[in-house]
């Protein structure tokens, strides 16, 4: 079982205006969404989490980390606390929603060692930036997302903490409350500490946390420092407590004559309408997916009885079968607008939407040890960066 740690937490001072300064994670920015963020606050923390410049950058990143600390524009939790974090929002189908879960130090662990699972197979990504960053702040600034197979997480957290912030971003309000009872913590880390932590979201940071925990005990000779774990969002793996999006496919380096061809011999294919966001349930009511033409026609895709026999219950999965053989490359795209935005351009041959990945098969995934296809799920709403930031080694 995974090993969870309170930490002494990094915040900003009390009073700040937080829809200032905090930011979303730093792998849906762009470079026009970091100088707006930069822009809006000289202590927003992008300034930290998405430095820029030349070599020195990170370098920079620290001393800037450092200098808000001494300012007091950053402060230090007096002890070791657990943070709750909730998020509130109005979800796909317009009923109102809370996610709830607690910022802690999550073990980081060997692959196939147990305790903390991976969730689906990830692209290769470069992991320079985050592992550079993390050396020159010691800190973990953007957490990981782990889904917690244990029991009564989302119980233990219905009592309010002491508030400590509070802000709005697209919909949904972000709200930490701190935990500094050590009963009430105790009790906390003894539930997740009974089950599994599957990996939501984070793979790639959860993996730079493993690279960094090596060097911190090839450089100190130890394996009992800050470093043996890794800021991470826990939330209880049940249904009230996921919000899960889609991640459709498009398709490049082919025809939408030639994937029709392709597909047919897996799924019947039919006249849809136009797809809505109501279209979006209708797809999970039936079981379809859709094609998208550059012409504007969508297409039912209903899957053939036994096409896919033996292949894992994921519209992802169906795909990757159907189309072993294509010579289509495959992209991905978030949301339904986009795709019909990107799909109508002519910049891609095609593209298919999709059914958000079951809570069965995510339970699933978790018990047997398997792995999705890549971009299997998306979940929402998407954390914030600089409502805690973890210290991974001791700061000045």
């Amino acid at each position: 079982m995974p090993r969870i740690a309170p930490f002494p937490a990094i915040r900003y001072a009390p009073g700040t205006d937080l829809q200032q300064v905090i930011a979303p994670p730093y792998d849906v920015l762009s470079g026009a969404d970091v100088a707006e963020l930069g822009a809006r606050d000289r202590h927003n923390i992008v300034h930290v989490d998405v430095p820029t410049g030349g070599d020195d950058r990170y370098d920079v990143a620290a001393r800037t980390l450092a200098e808000w600390l001494d300012a007091g524009v950053l402060v230090r939790d007096d002890a070791p606390t657990l943070t709750i974090y909730r998020m509130s929002f109005a979800d796909a189908t317009g009923a109102d929603r809370t996610i709830v879960g607690v910022l802690a130090g999550l073990e980081v662990v060997d692959p196939d060692a147990g305790g903390v699972l991976p969730h689906e197979r990830t692209t290769p990504k470069a992991v320079t930036d985050r592992l550079d960053l993390t050396r020159a702040t010691a800190t973990n600034l953007s957490p990981v997302w782990g889904l917690s197979l244990a029991s009564g997480l989302t119980a233990a957290l219905a009592e309010p903490g002491e508030p400590v912030g509070e802000m709005v971003a697209d919909g949904v309000v972000h709200t930490v409350e701190r935990l500094s009872d050590p009963e009430r913590i105790a009790a906390i880390i003894a539930i997740l500490a009974s089950d599994d932590v599957l990996i939501a979201d984070g793979h790639h940071r959860y993996s730079i946390s493993r690279t960094y925990r090596d060097e911190v005990r090839a450089a100190t000779g130890r394996d009992d420092t800050a470093a043996e774990f890794t800021l991470t969002f826990v939330n209880e793996l049940v249904a009230d407590q996921l919000s899960i999006e889609a991640i459709h496919r498009i398709y490049t380096g082919t025809t939408v004559a030639q994937l029709r061809t392709e597909l047919s011999g897996y799924f019947d294919l039919e006249p849809a309408p136009r797809p809505t966001p109501a279209m979006l349930a209708r797809m999970v009511e039936l079981g379809r997916l859709v094609l998208l033409s550059p012409d504007g026609t969508a297409e039912w895709l209903v899957p053939k009885a036994g096409a896919f026999d033996g292949v894992r219950d994921l519209d992802g999965a169906y795909l990757e079968h159907a189309l072993a053989d294509s010579s289509a490359e495959v992209g991905y795209q978030h949301g339904l607008e986009e795709m019909l935005a990107l799909v109508g351009s002519g910049d891609v041959a095609a593209g298919i939407l999709i059914r958000p990945t079951s809570l069965v098969e995510i339970q699933r995934t978790a018990r047997e040890g398997l792995l999705m296809p890549p971009k299997s799920t998306f979940f929402t709403p998407k954390l914030r960066t600089g409502l805690v930031i973890r210290p991974t080694a001791p700061l000045p």
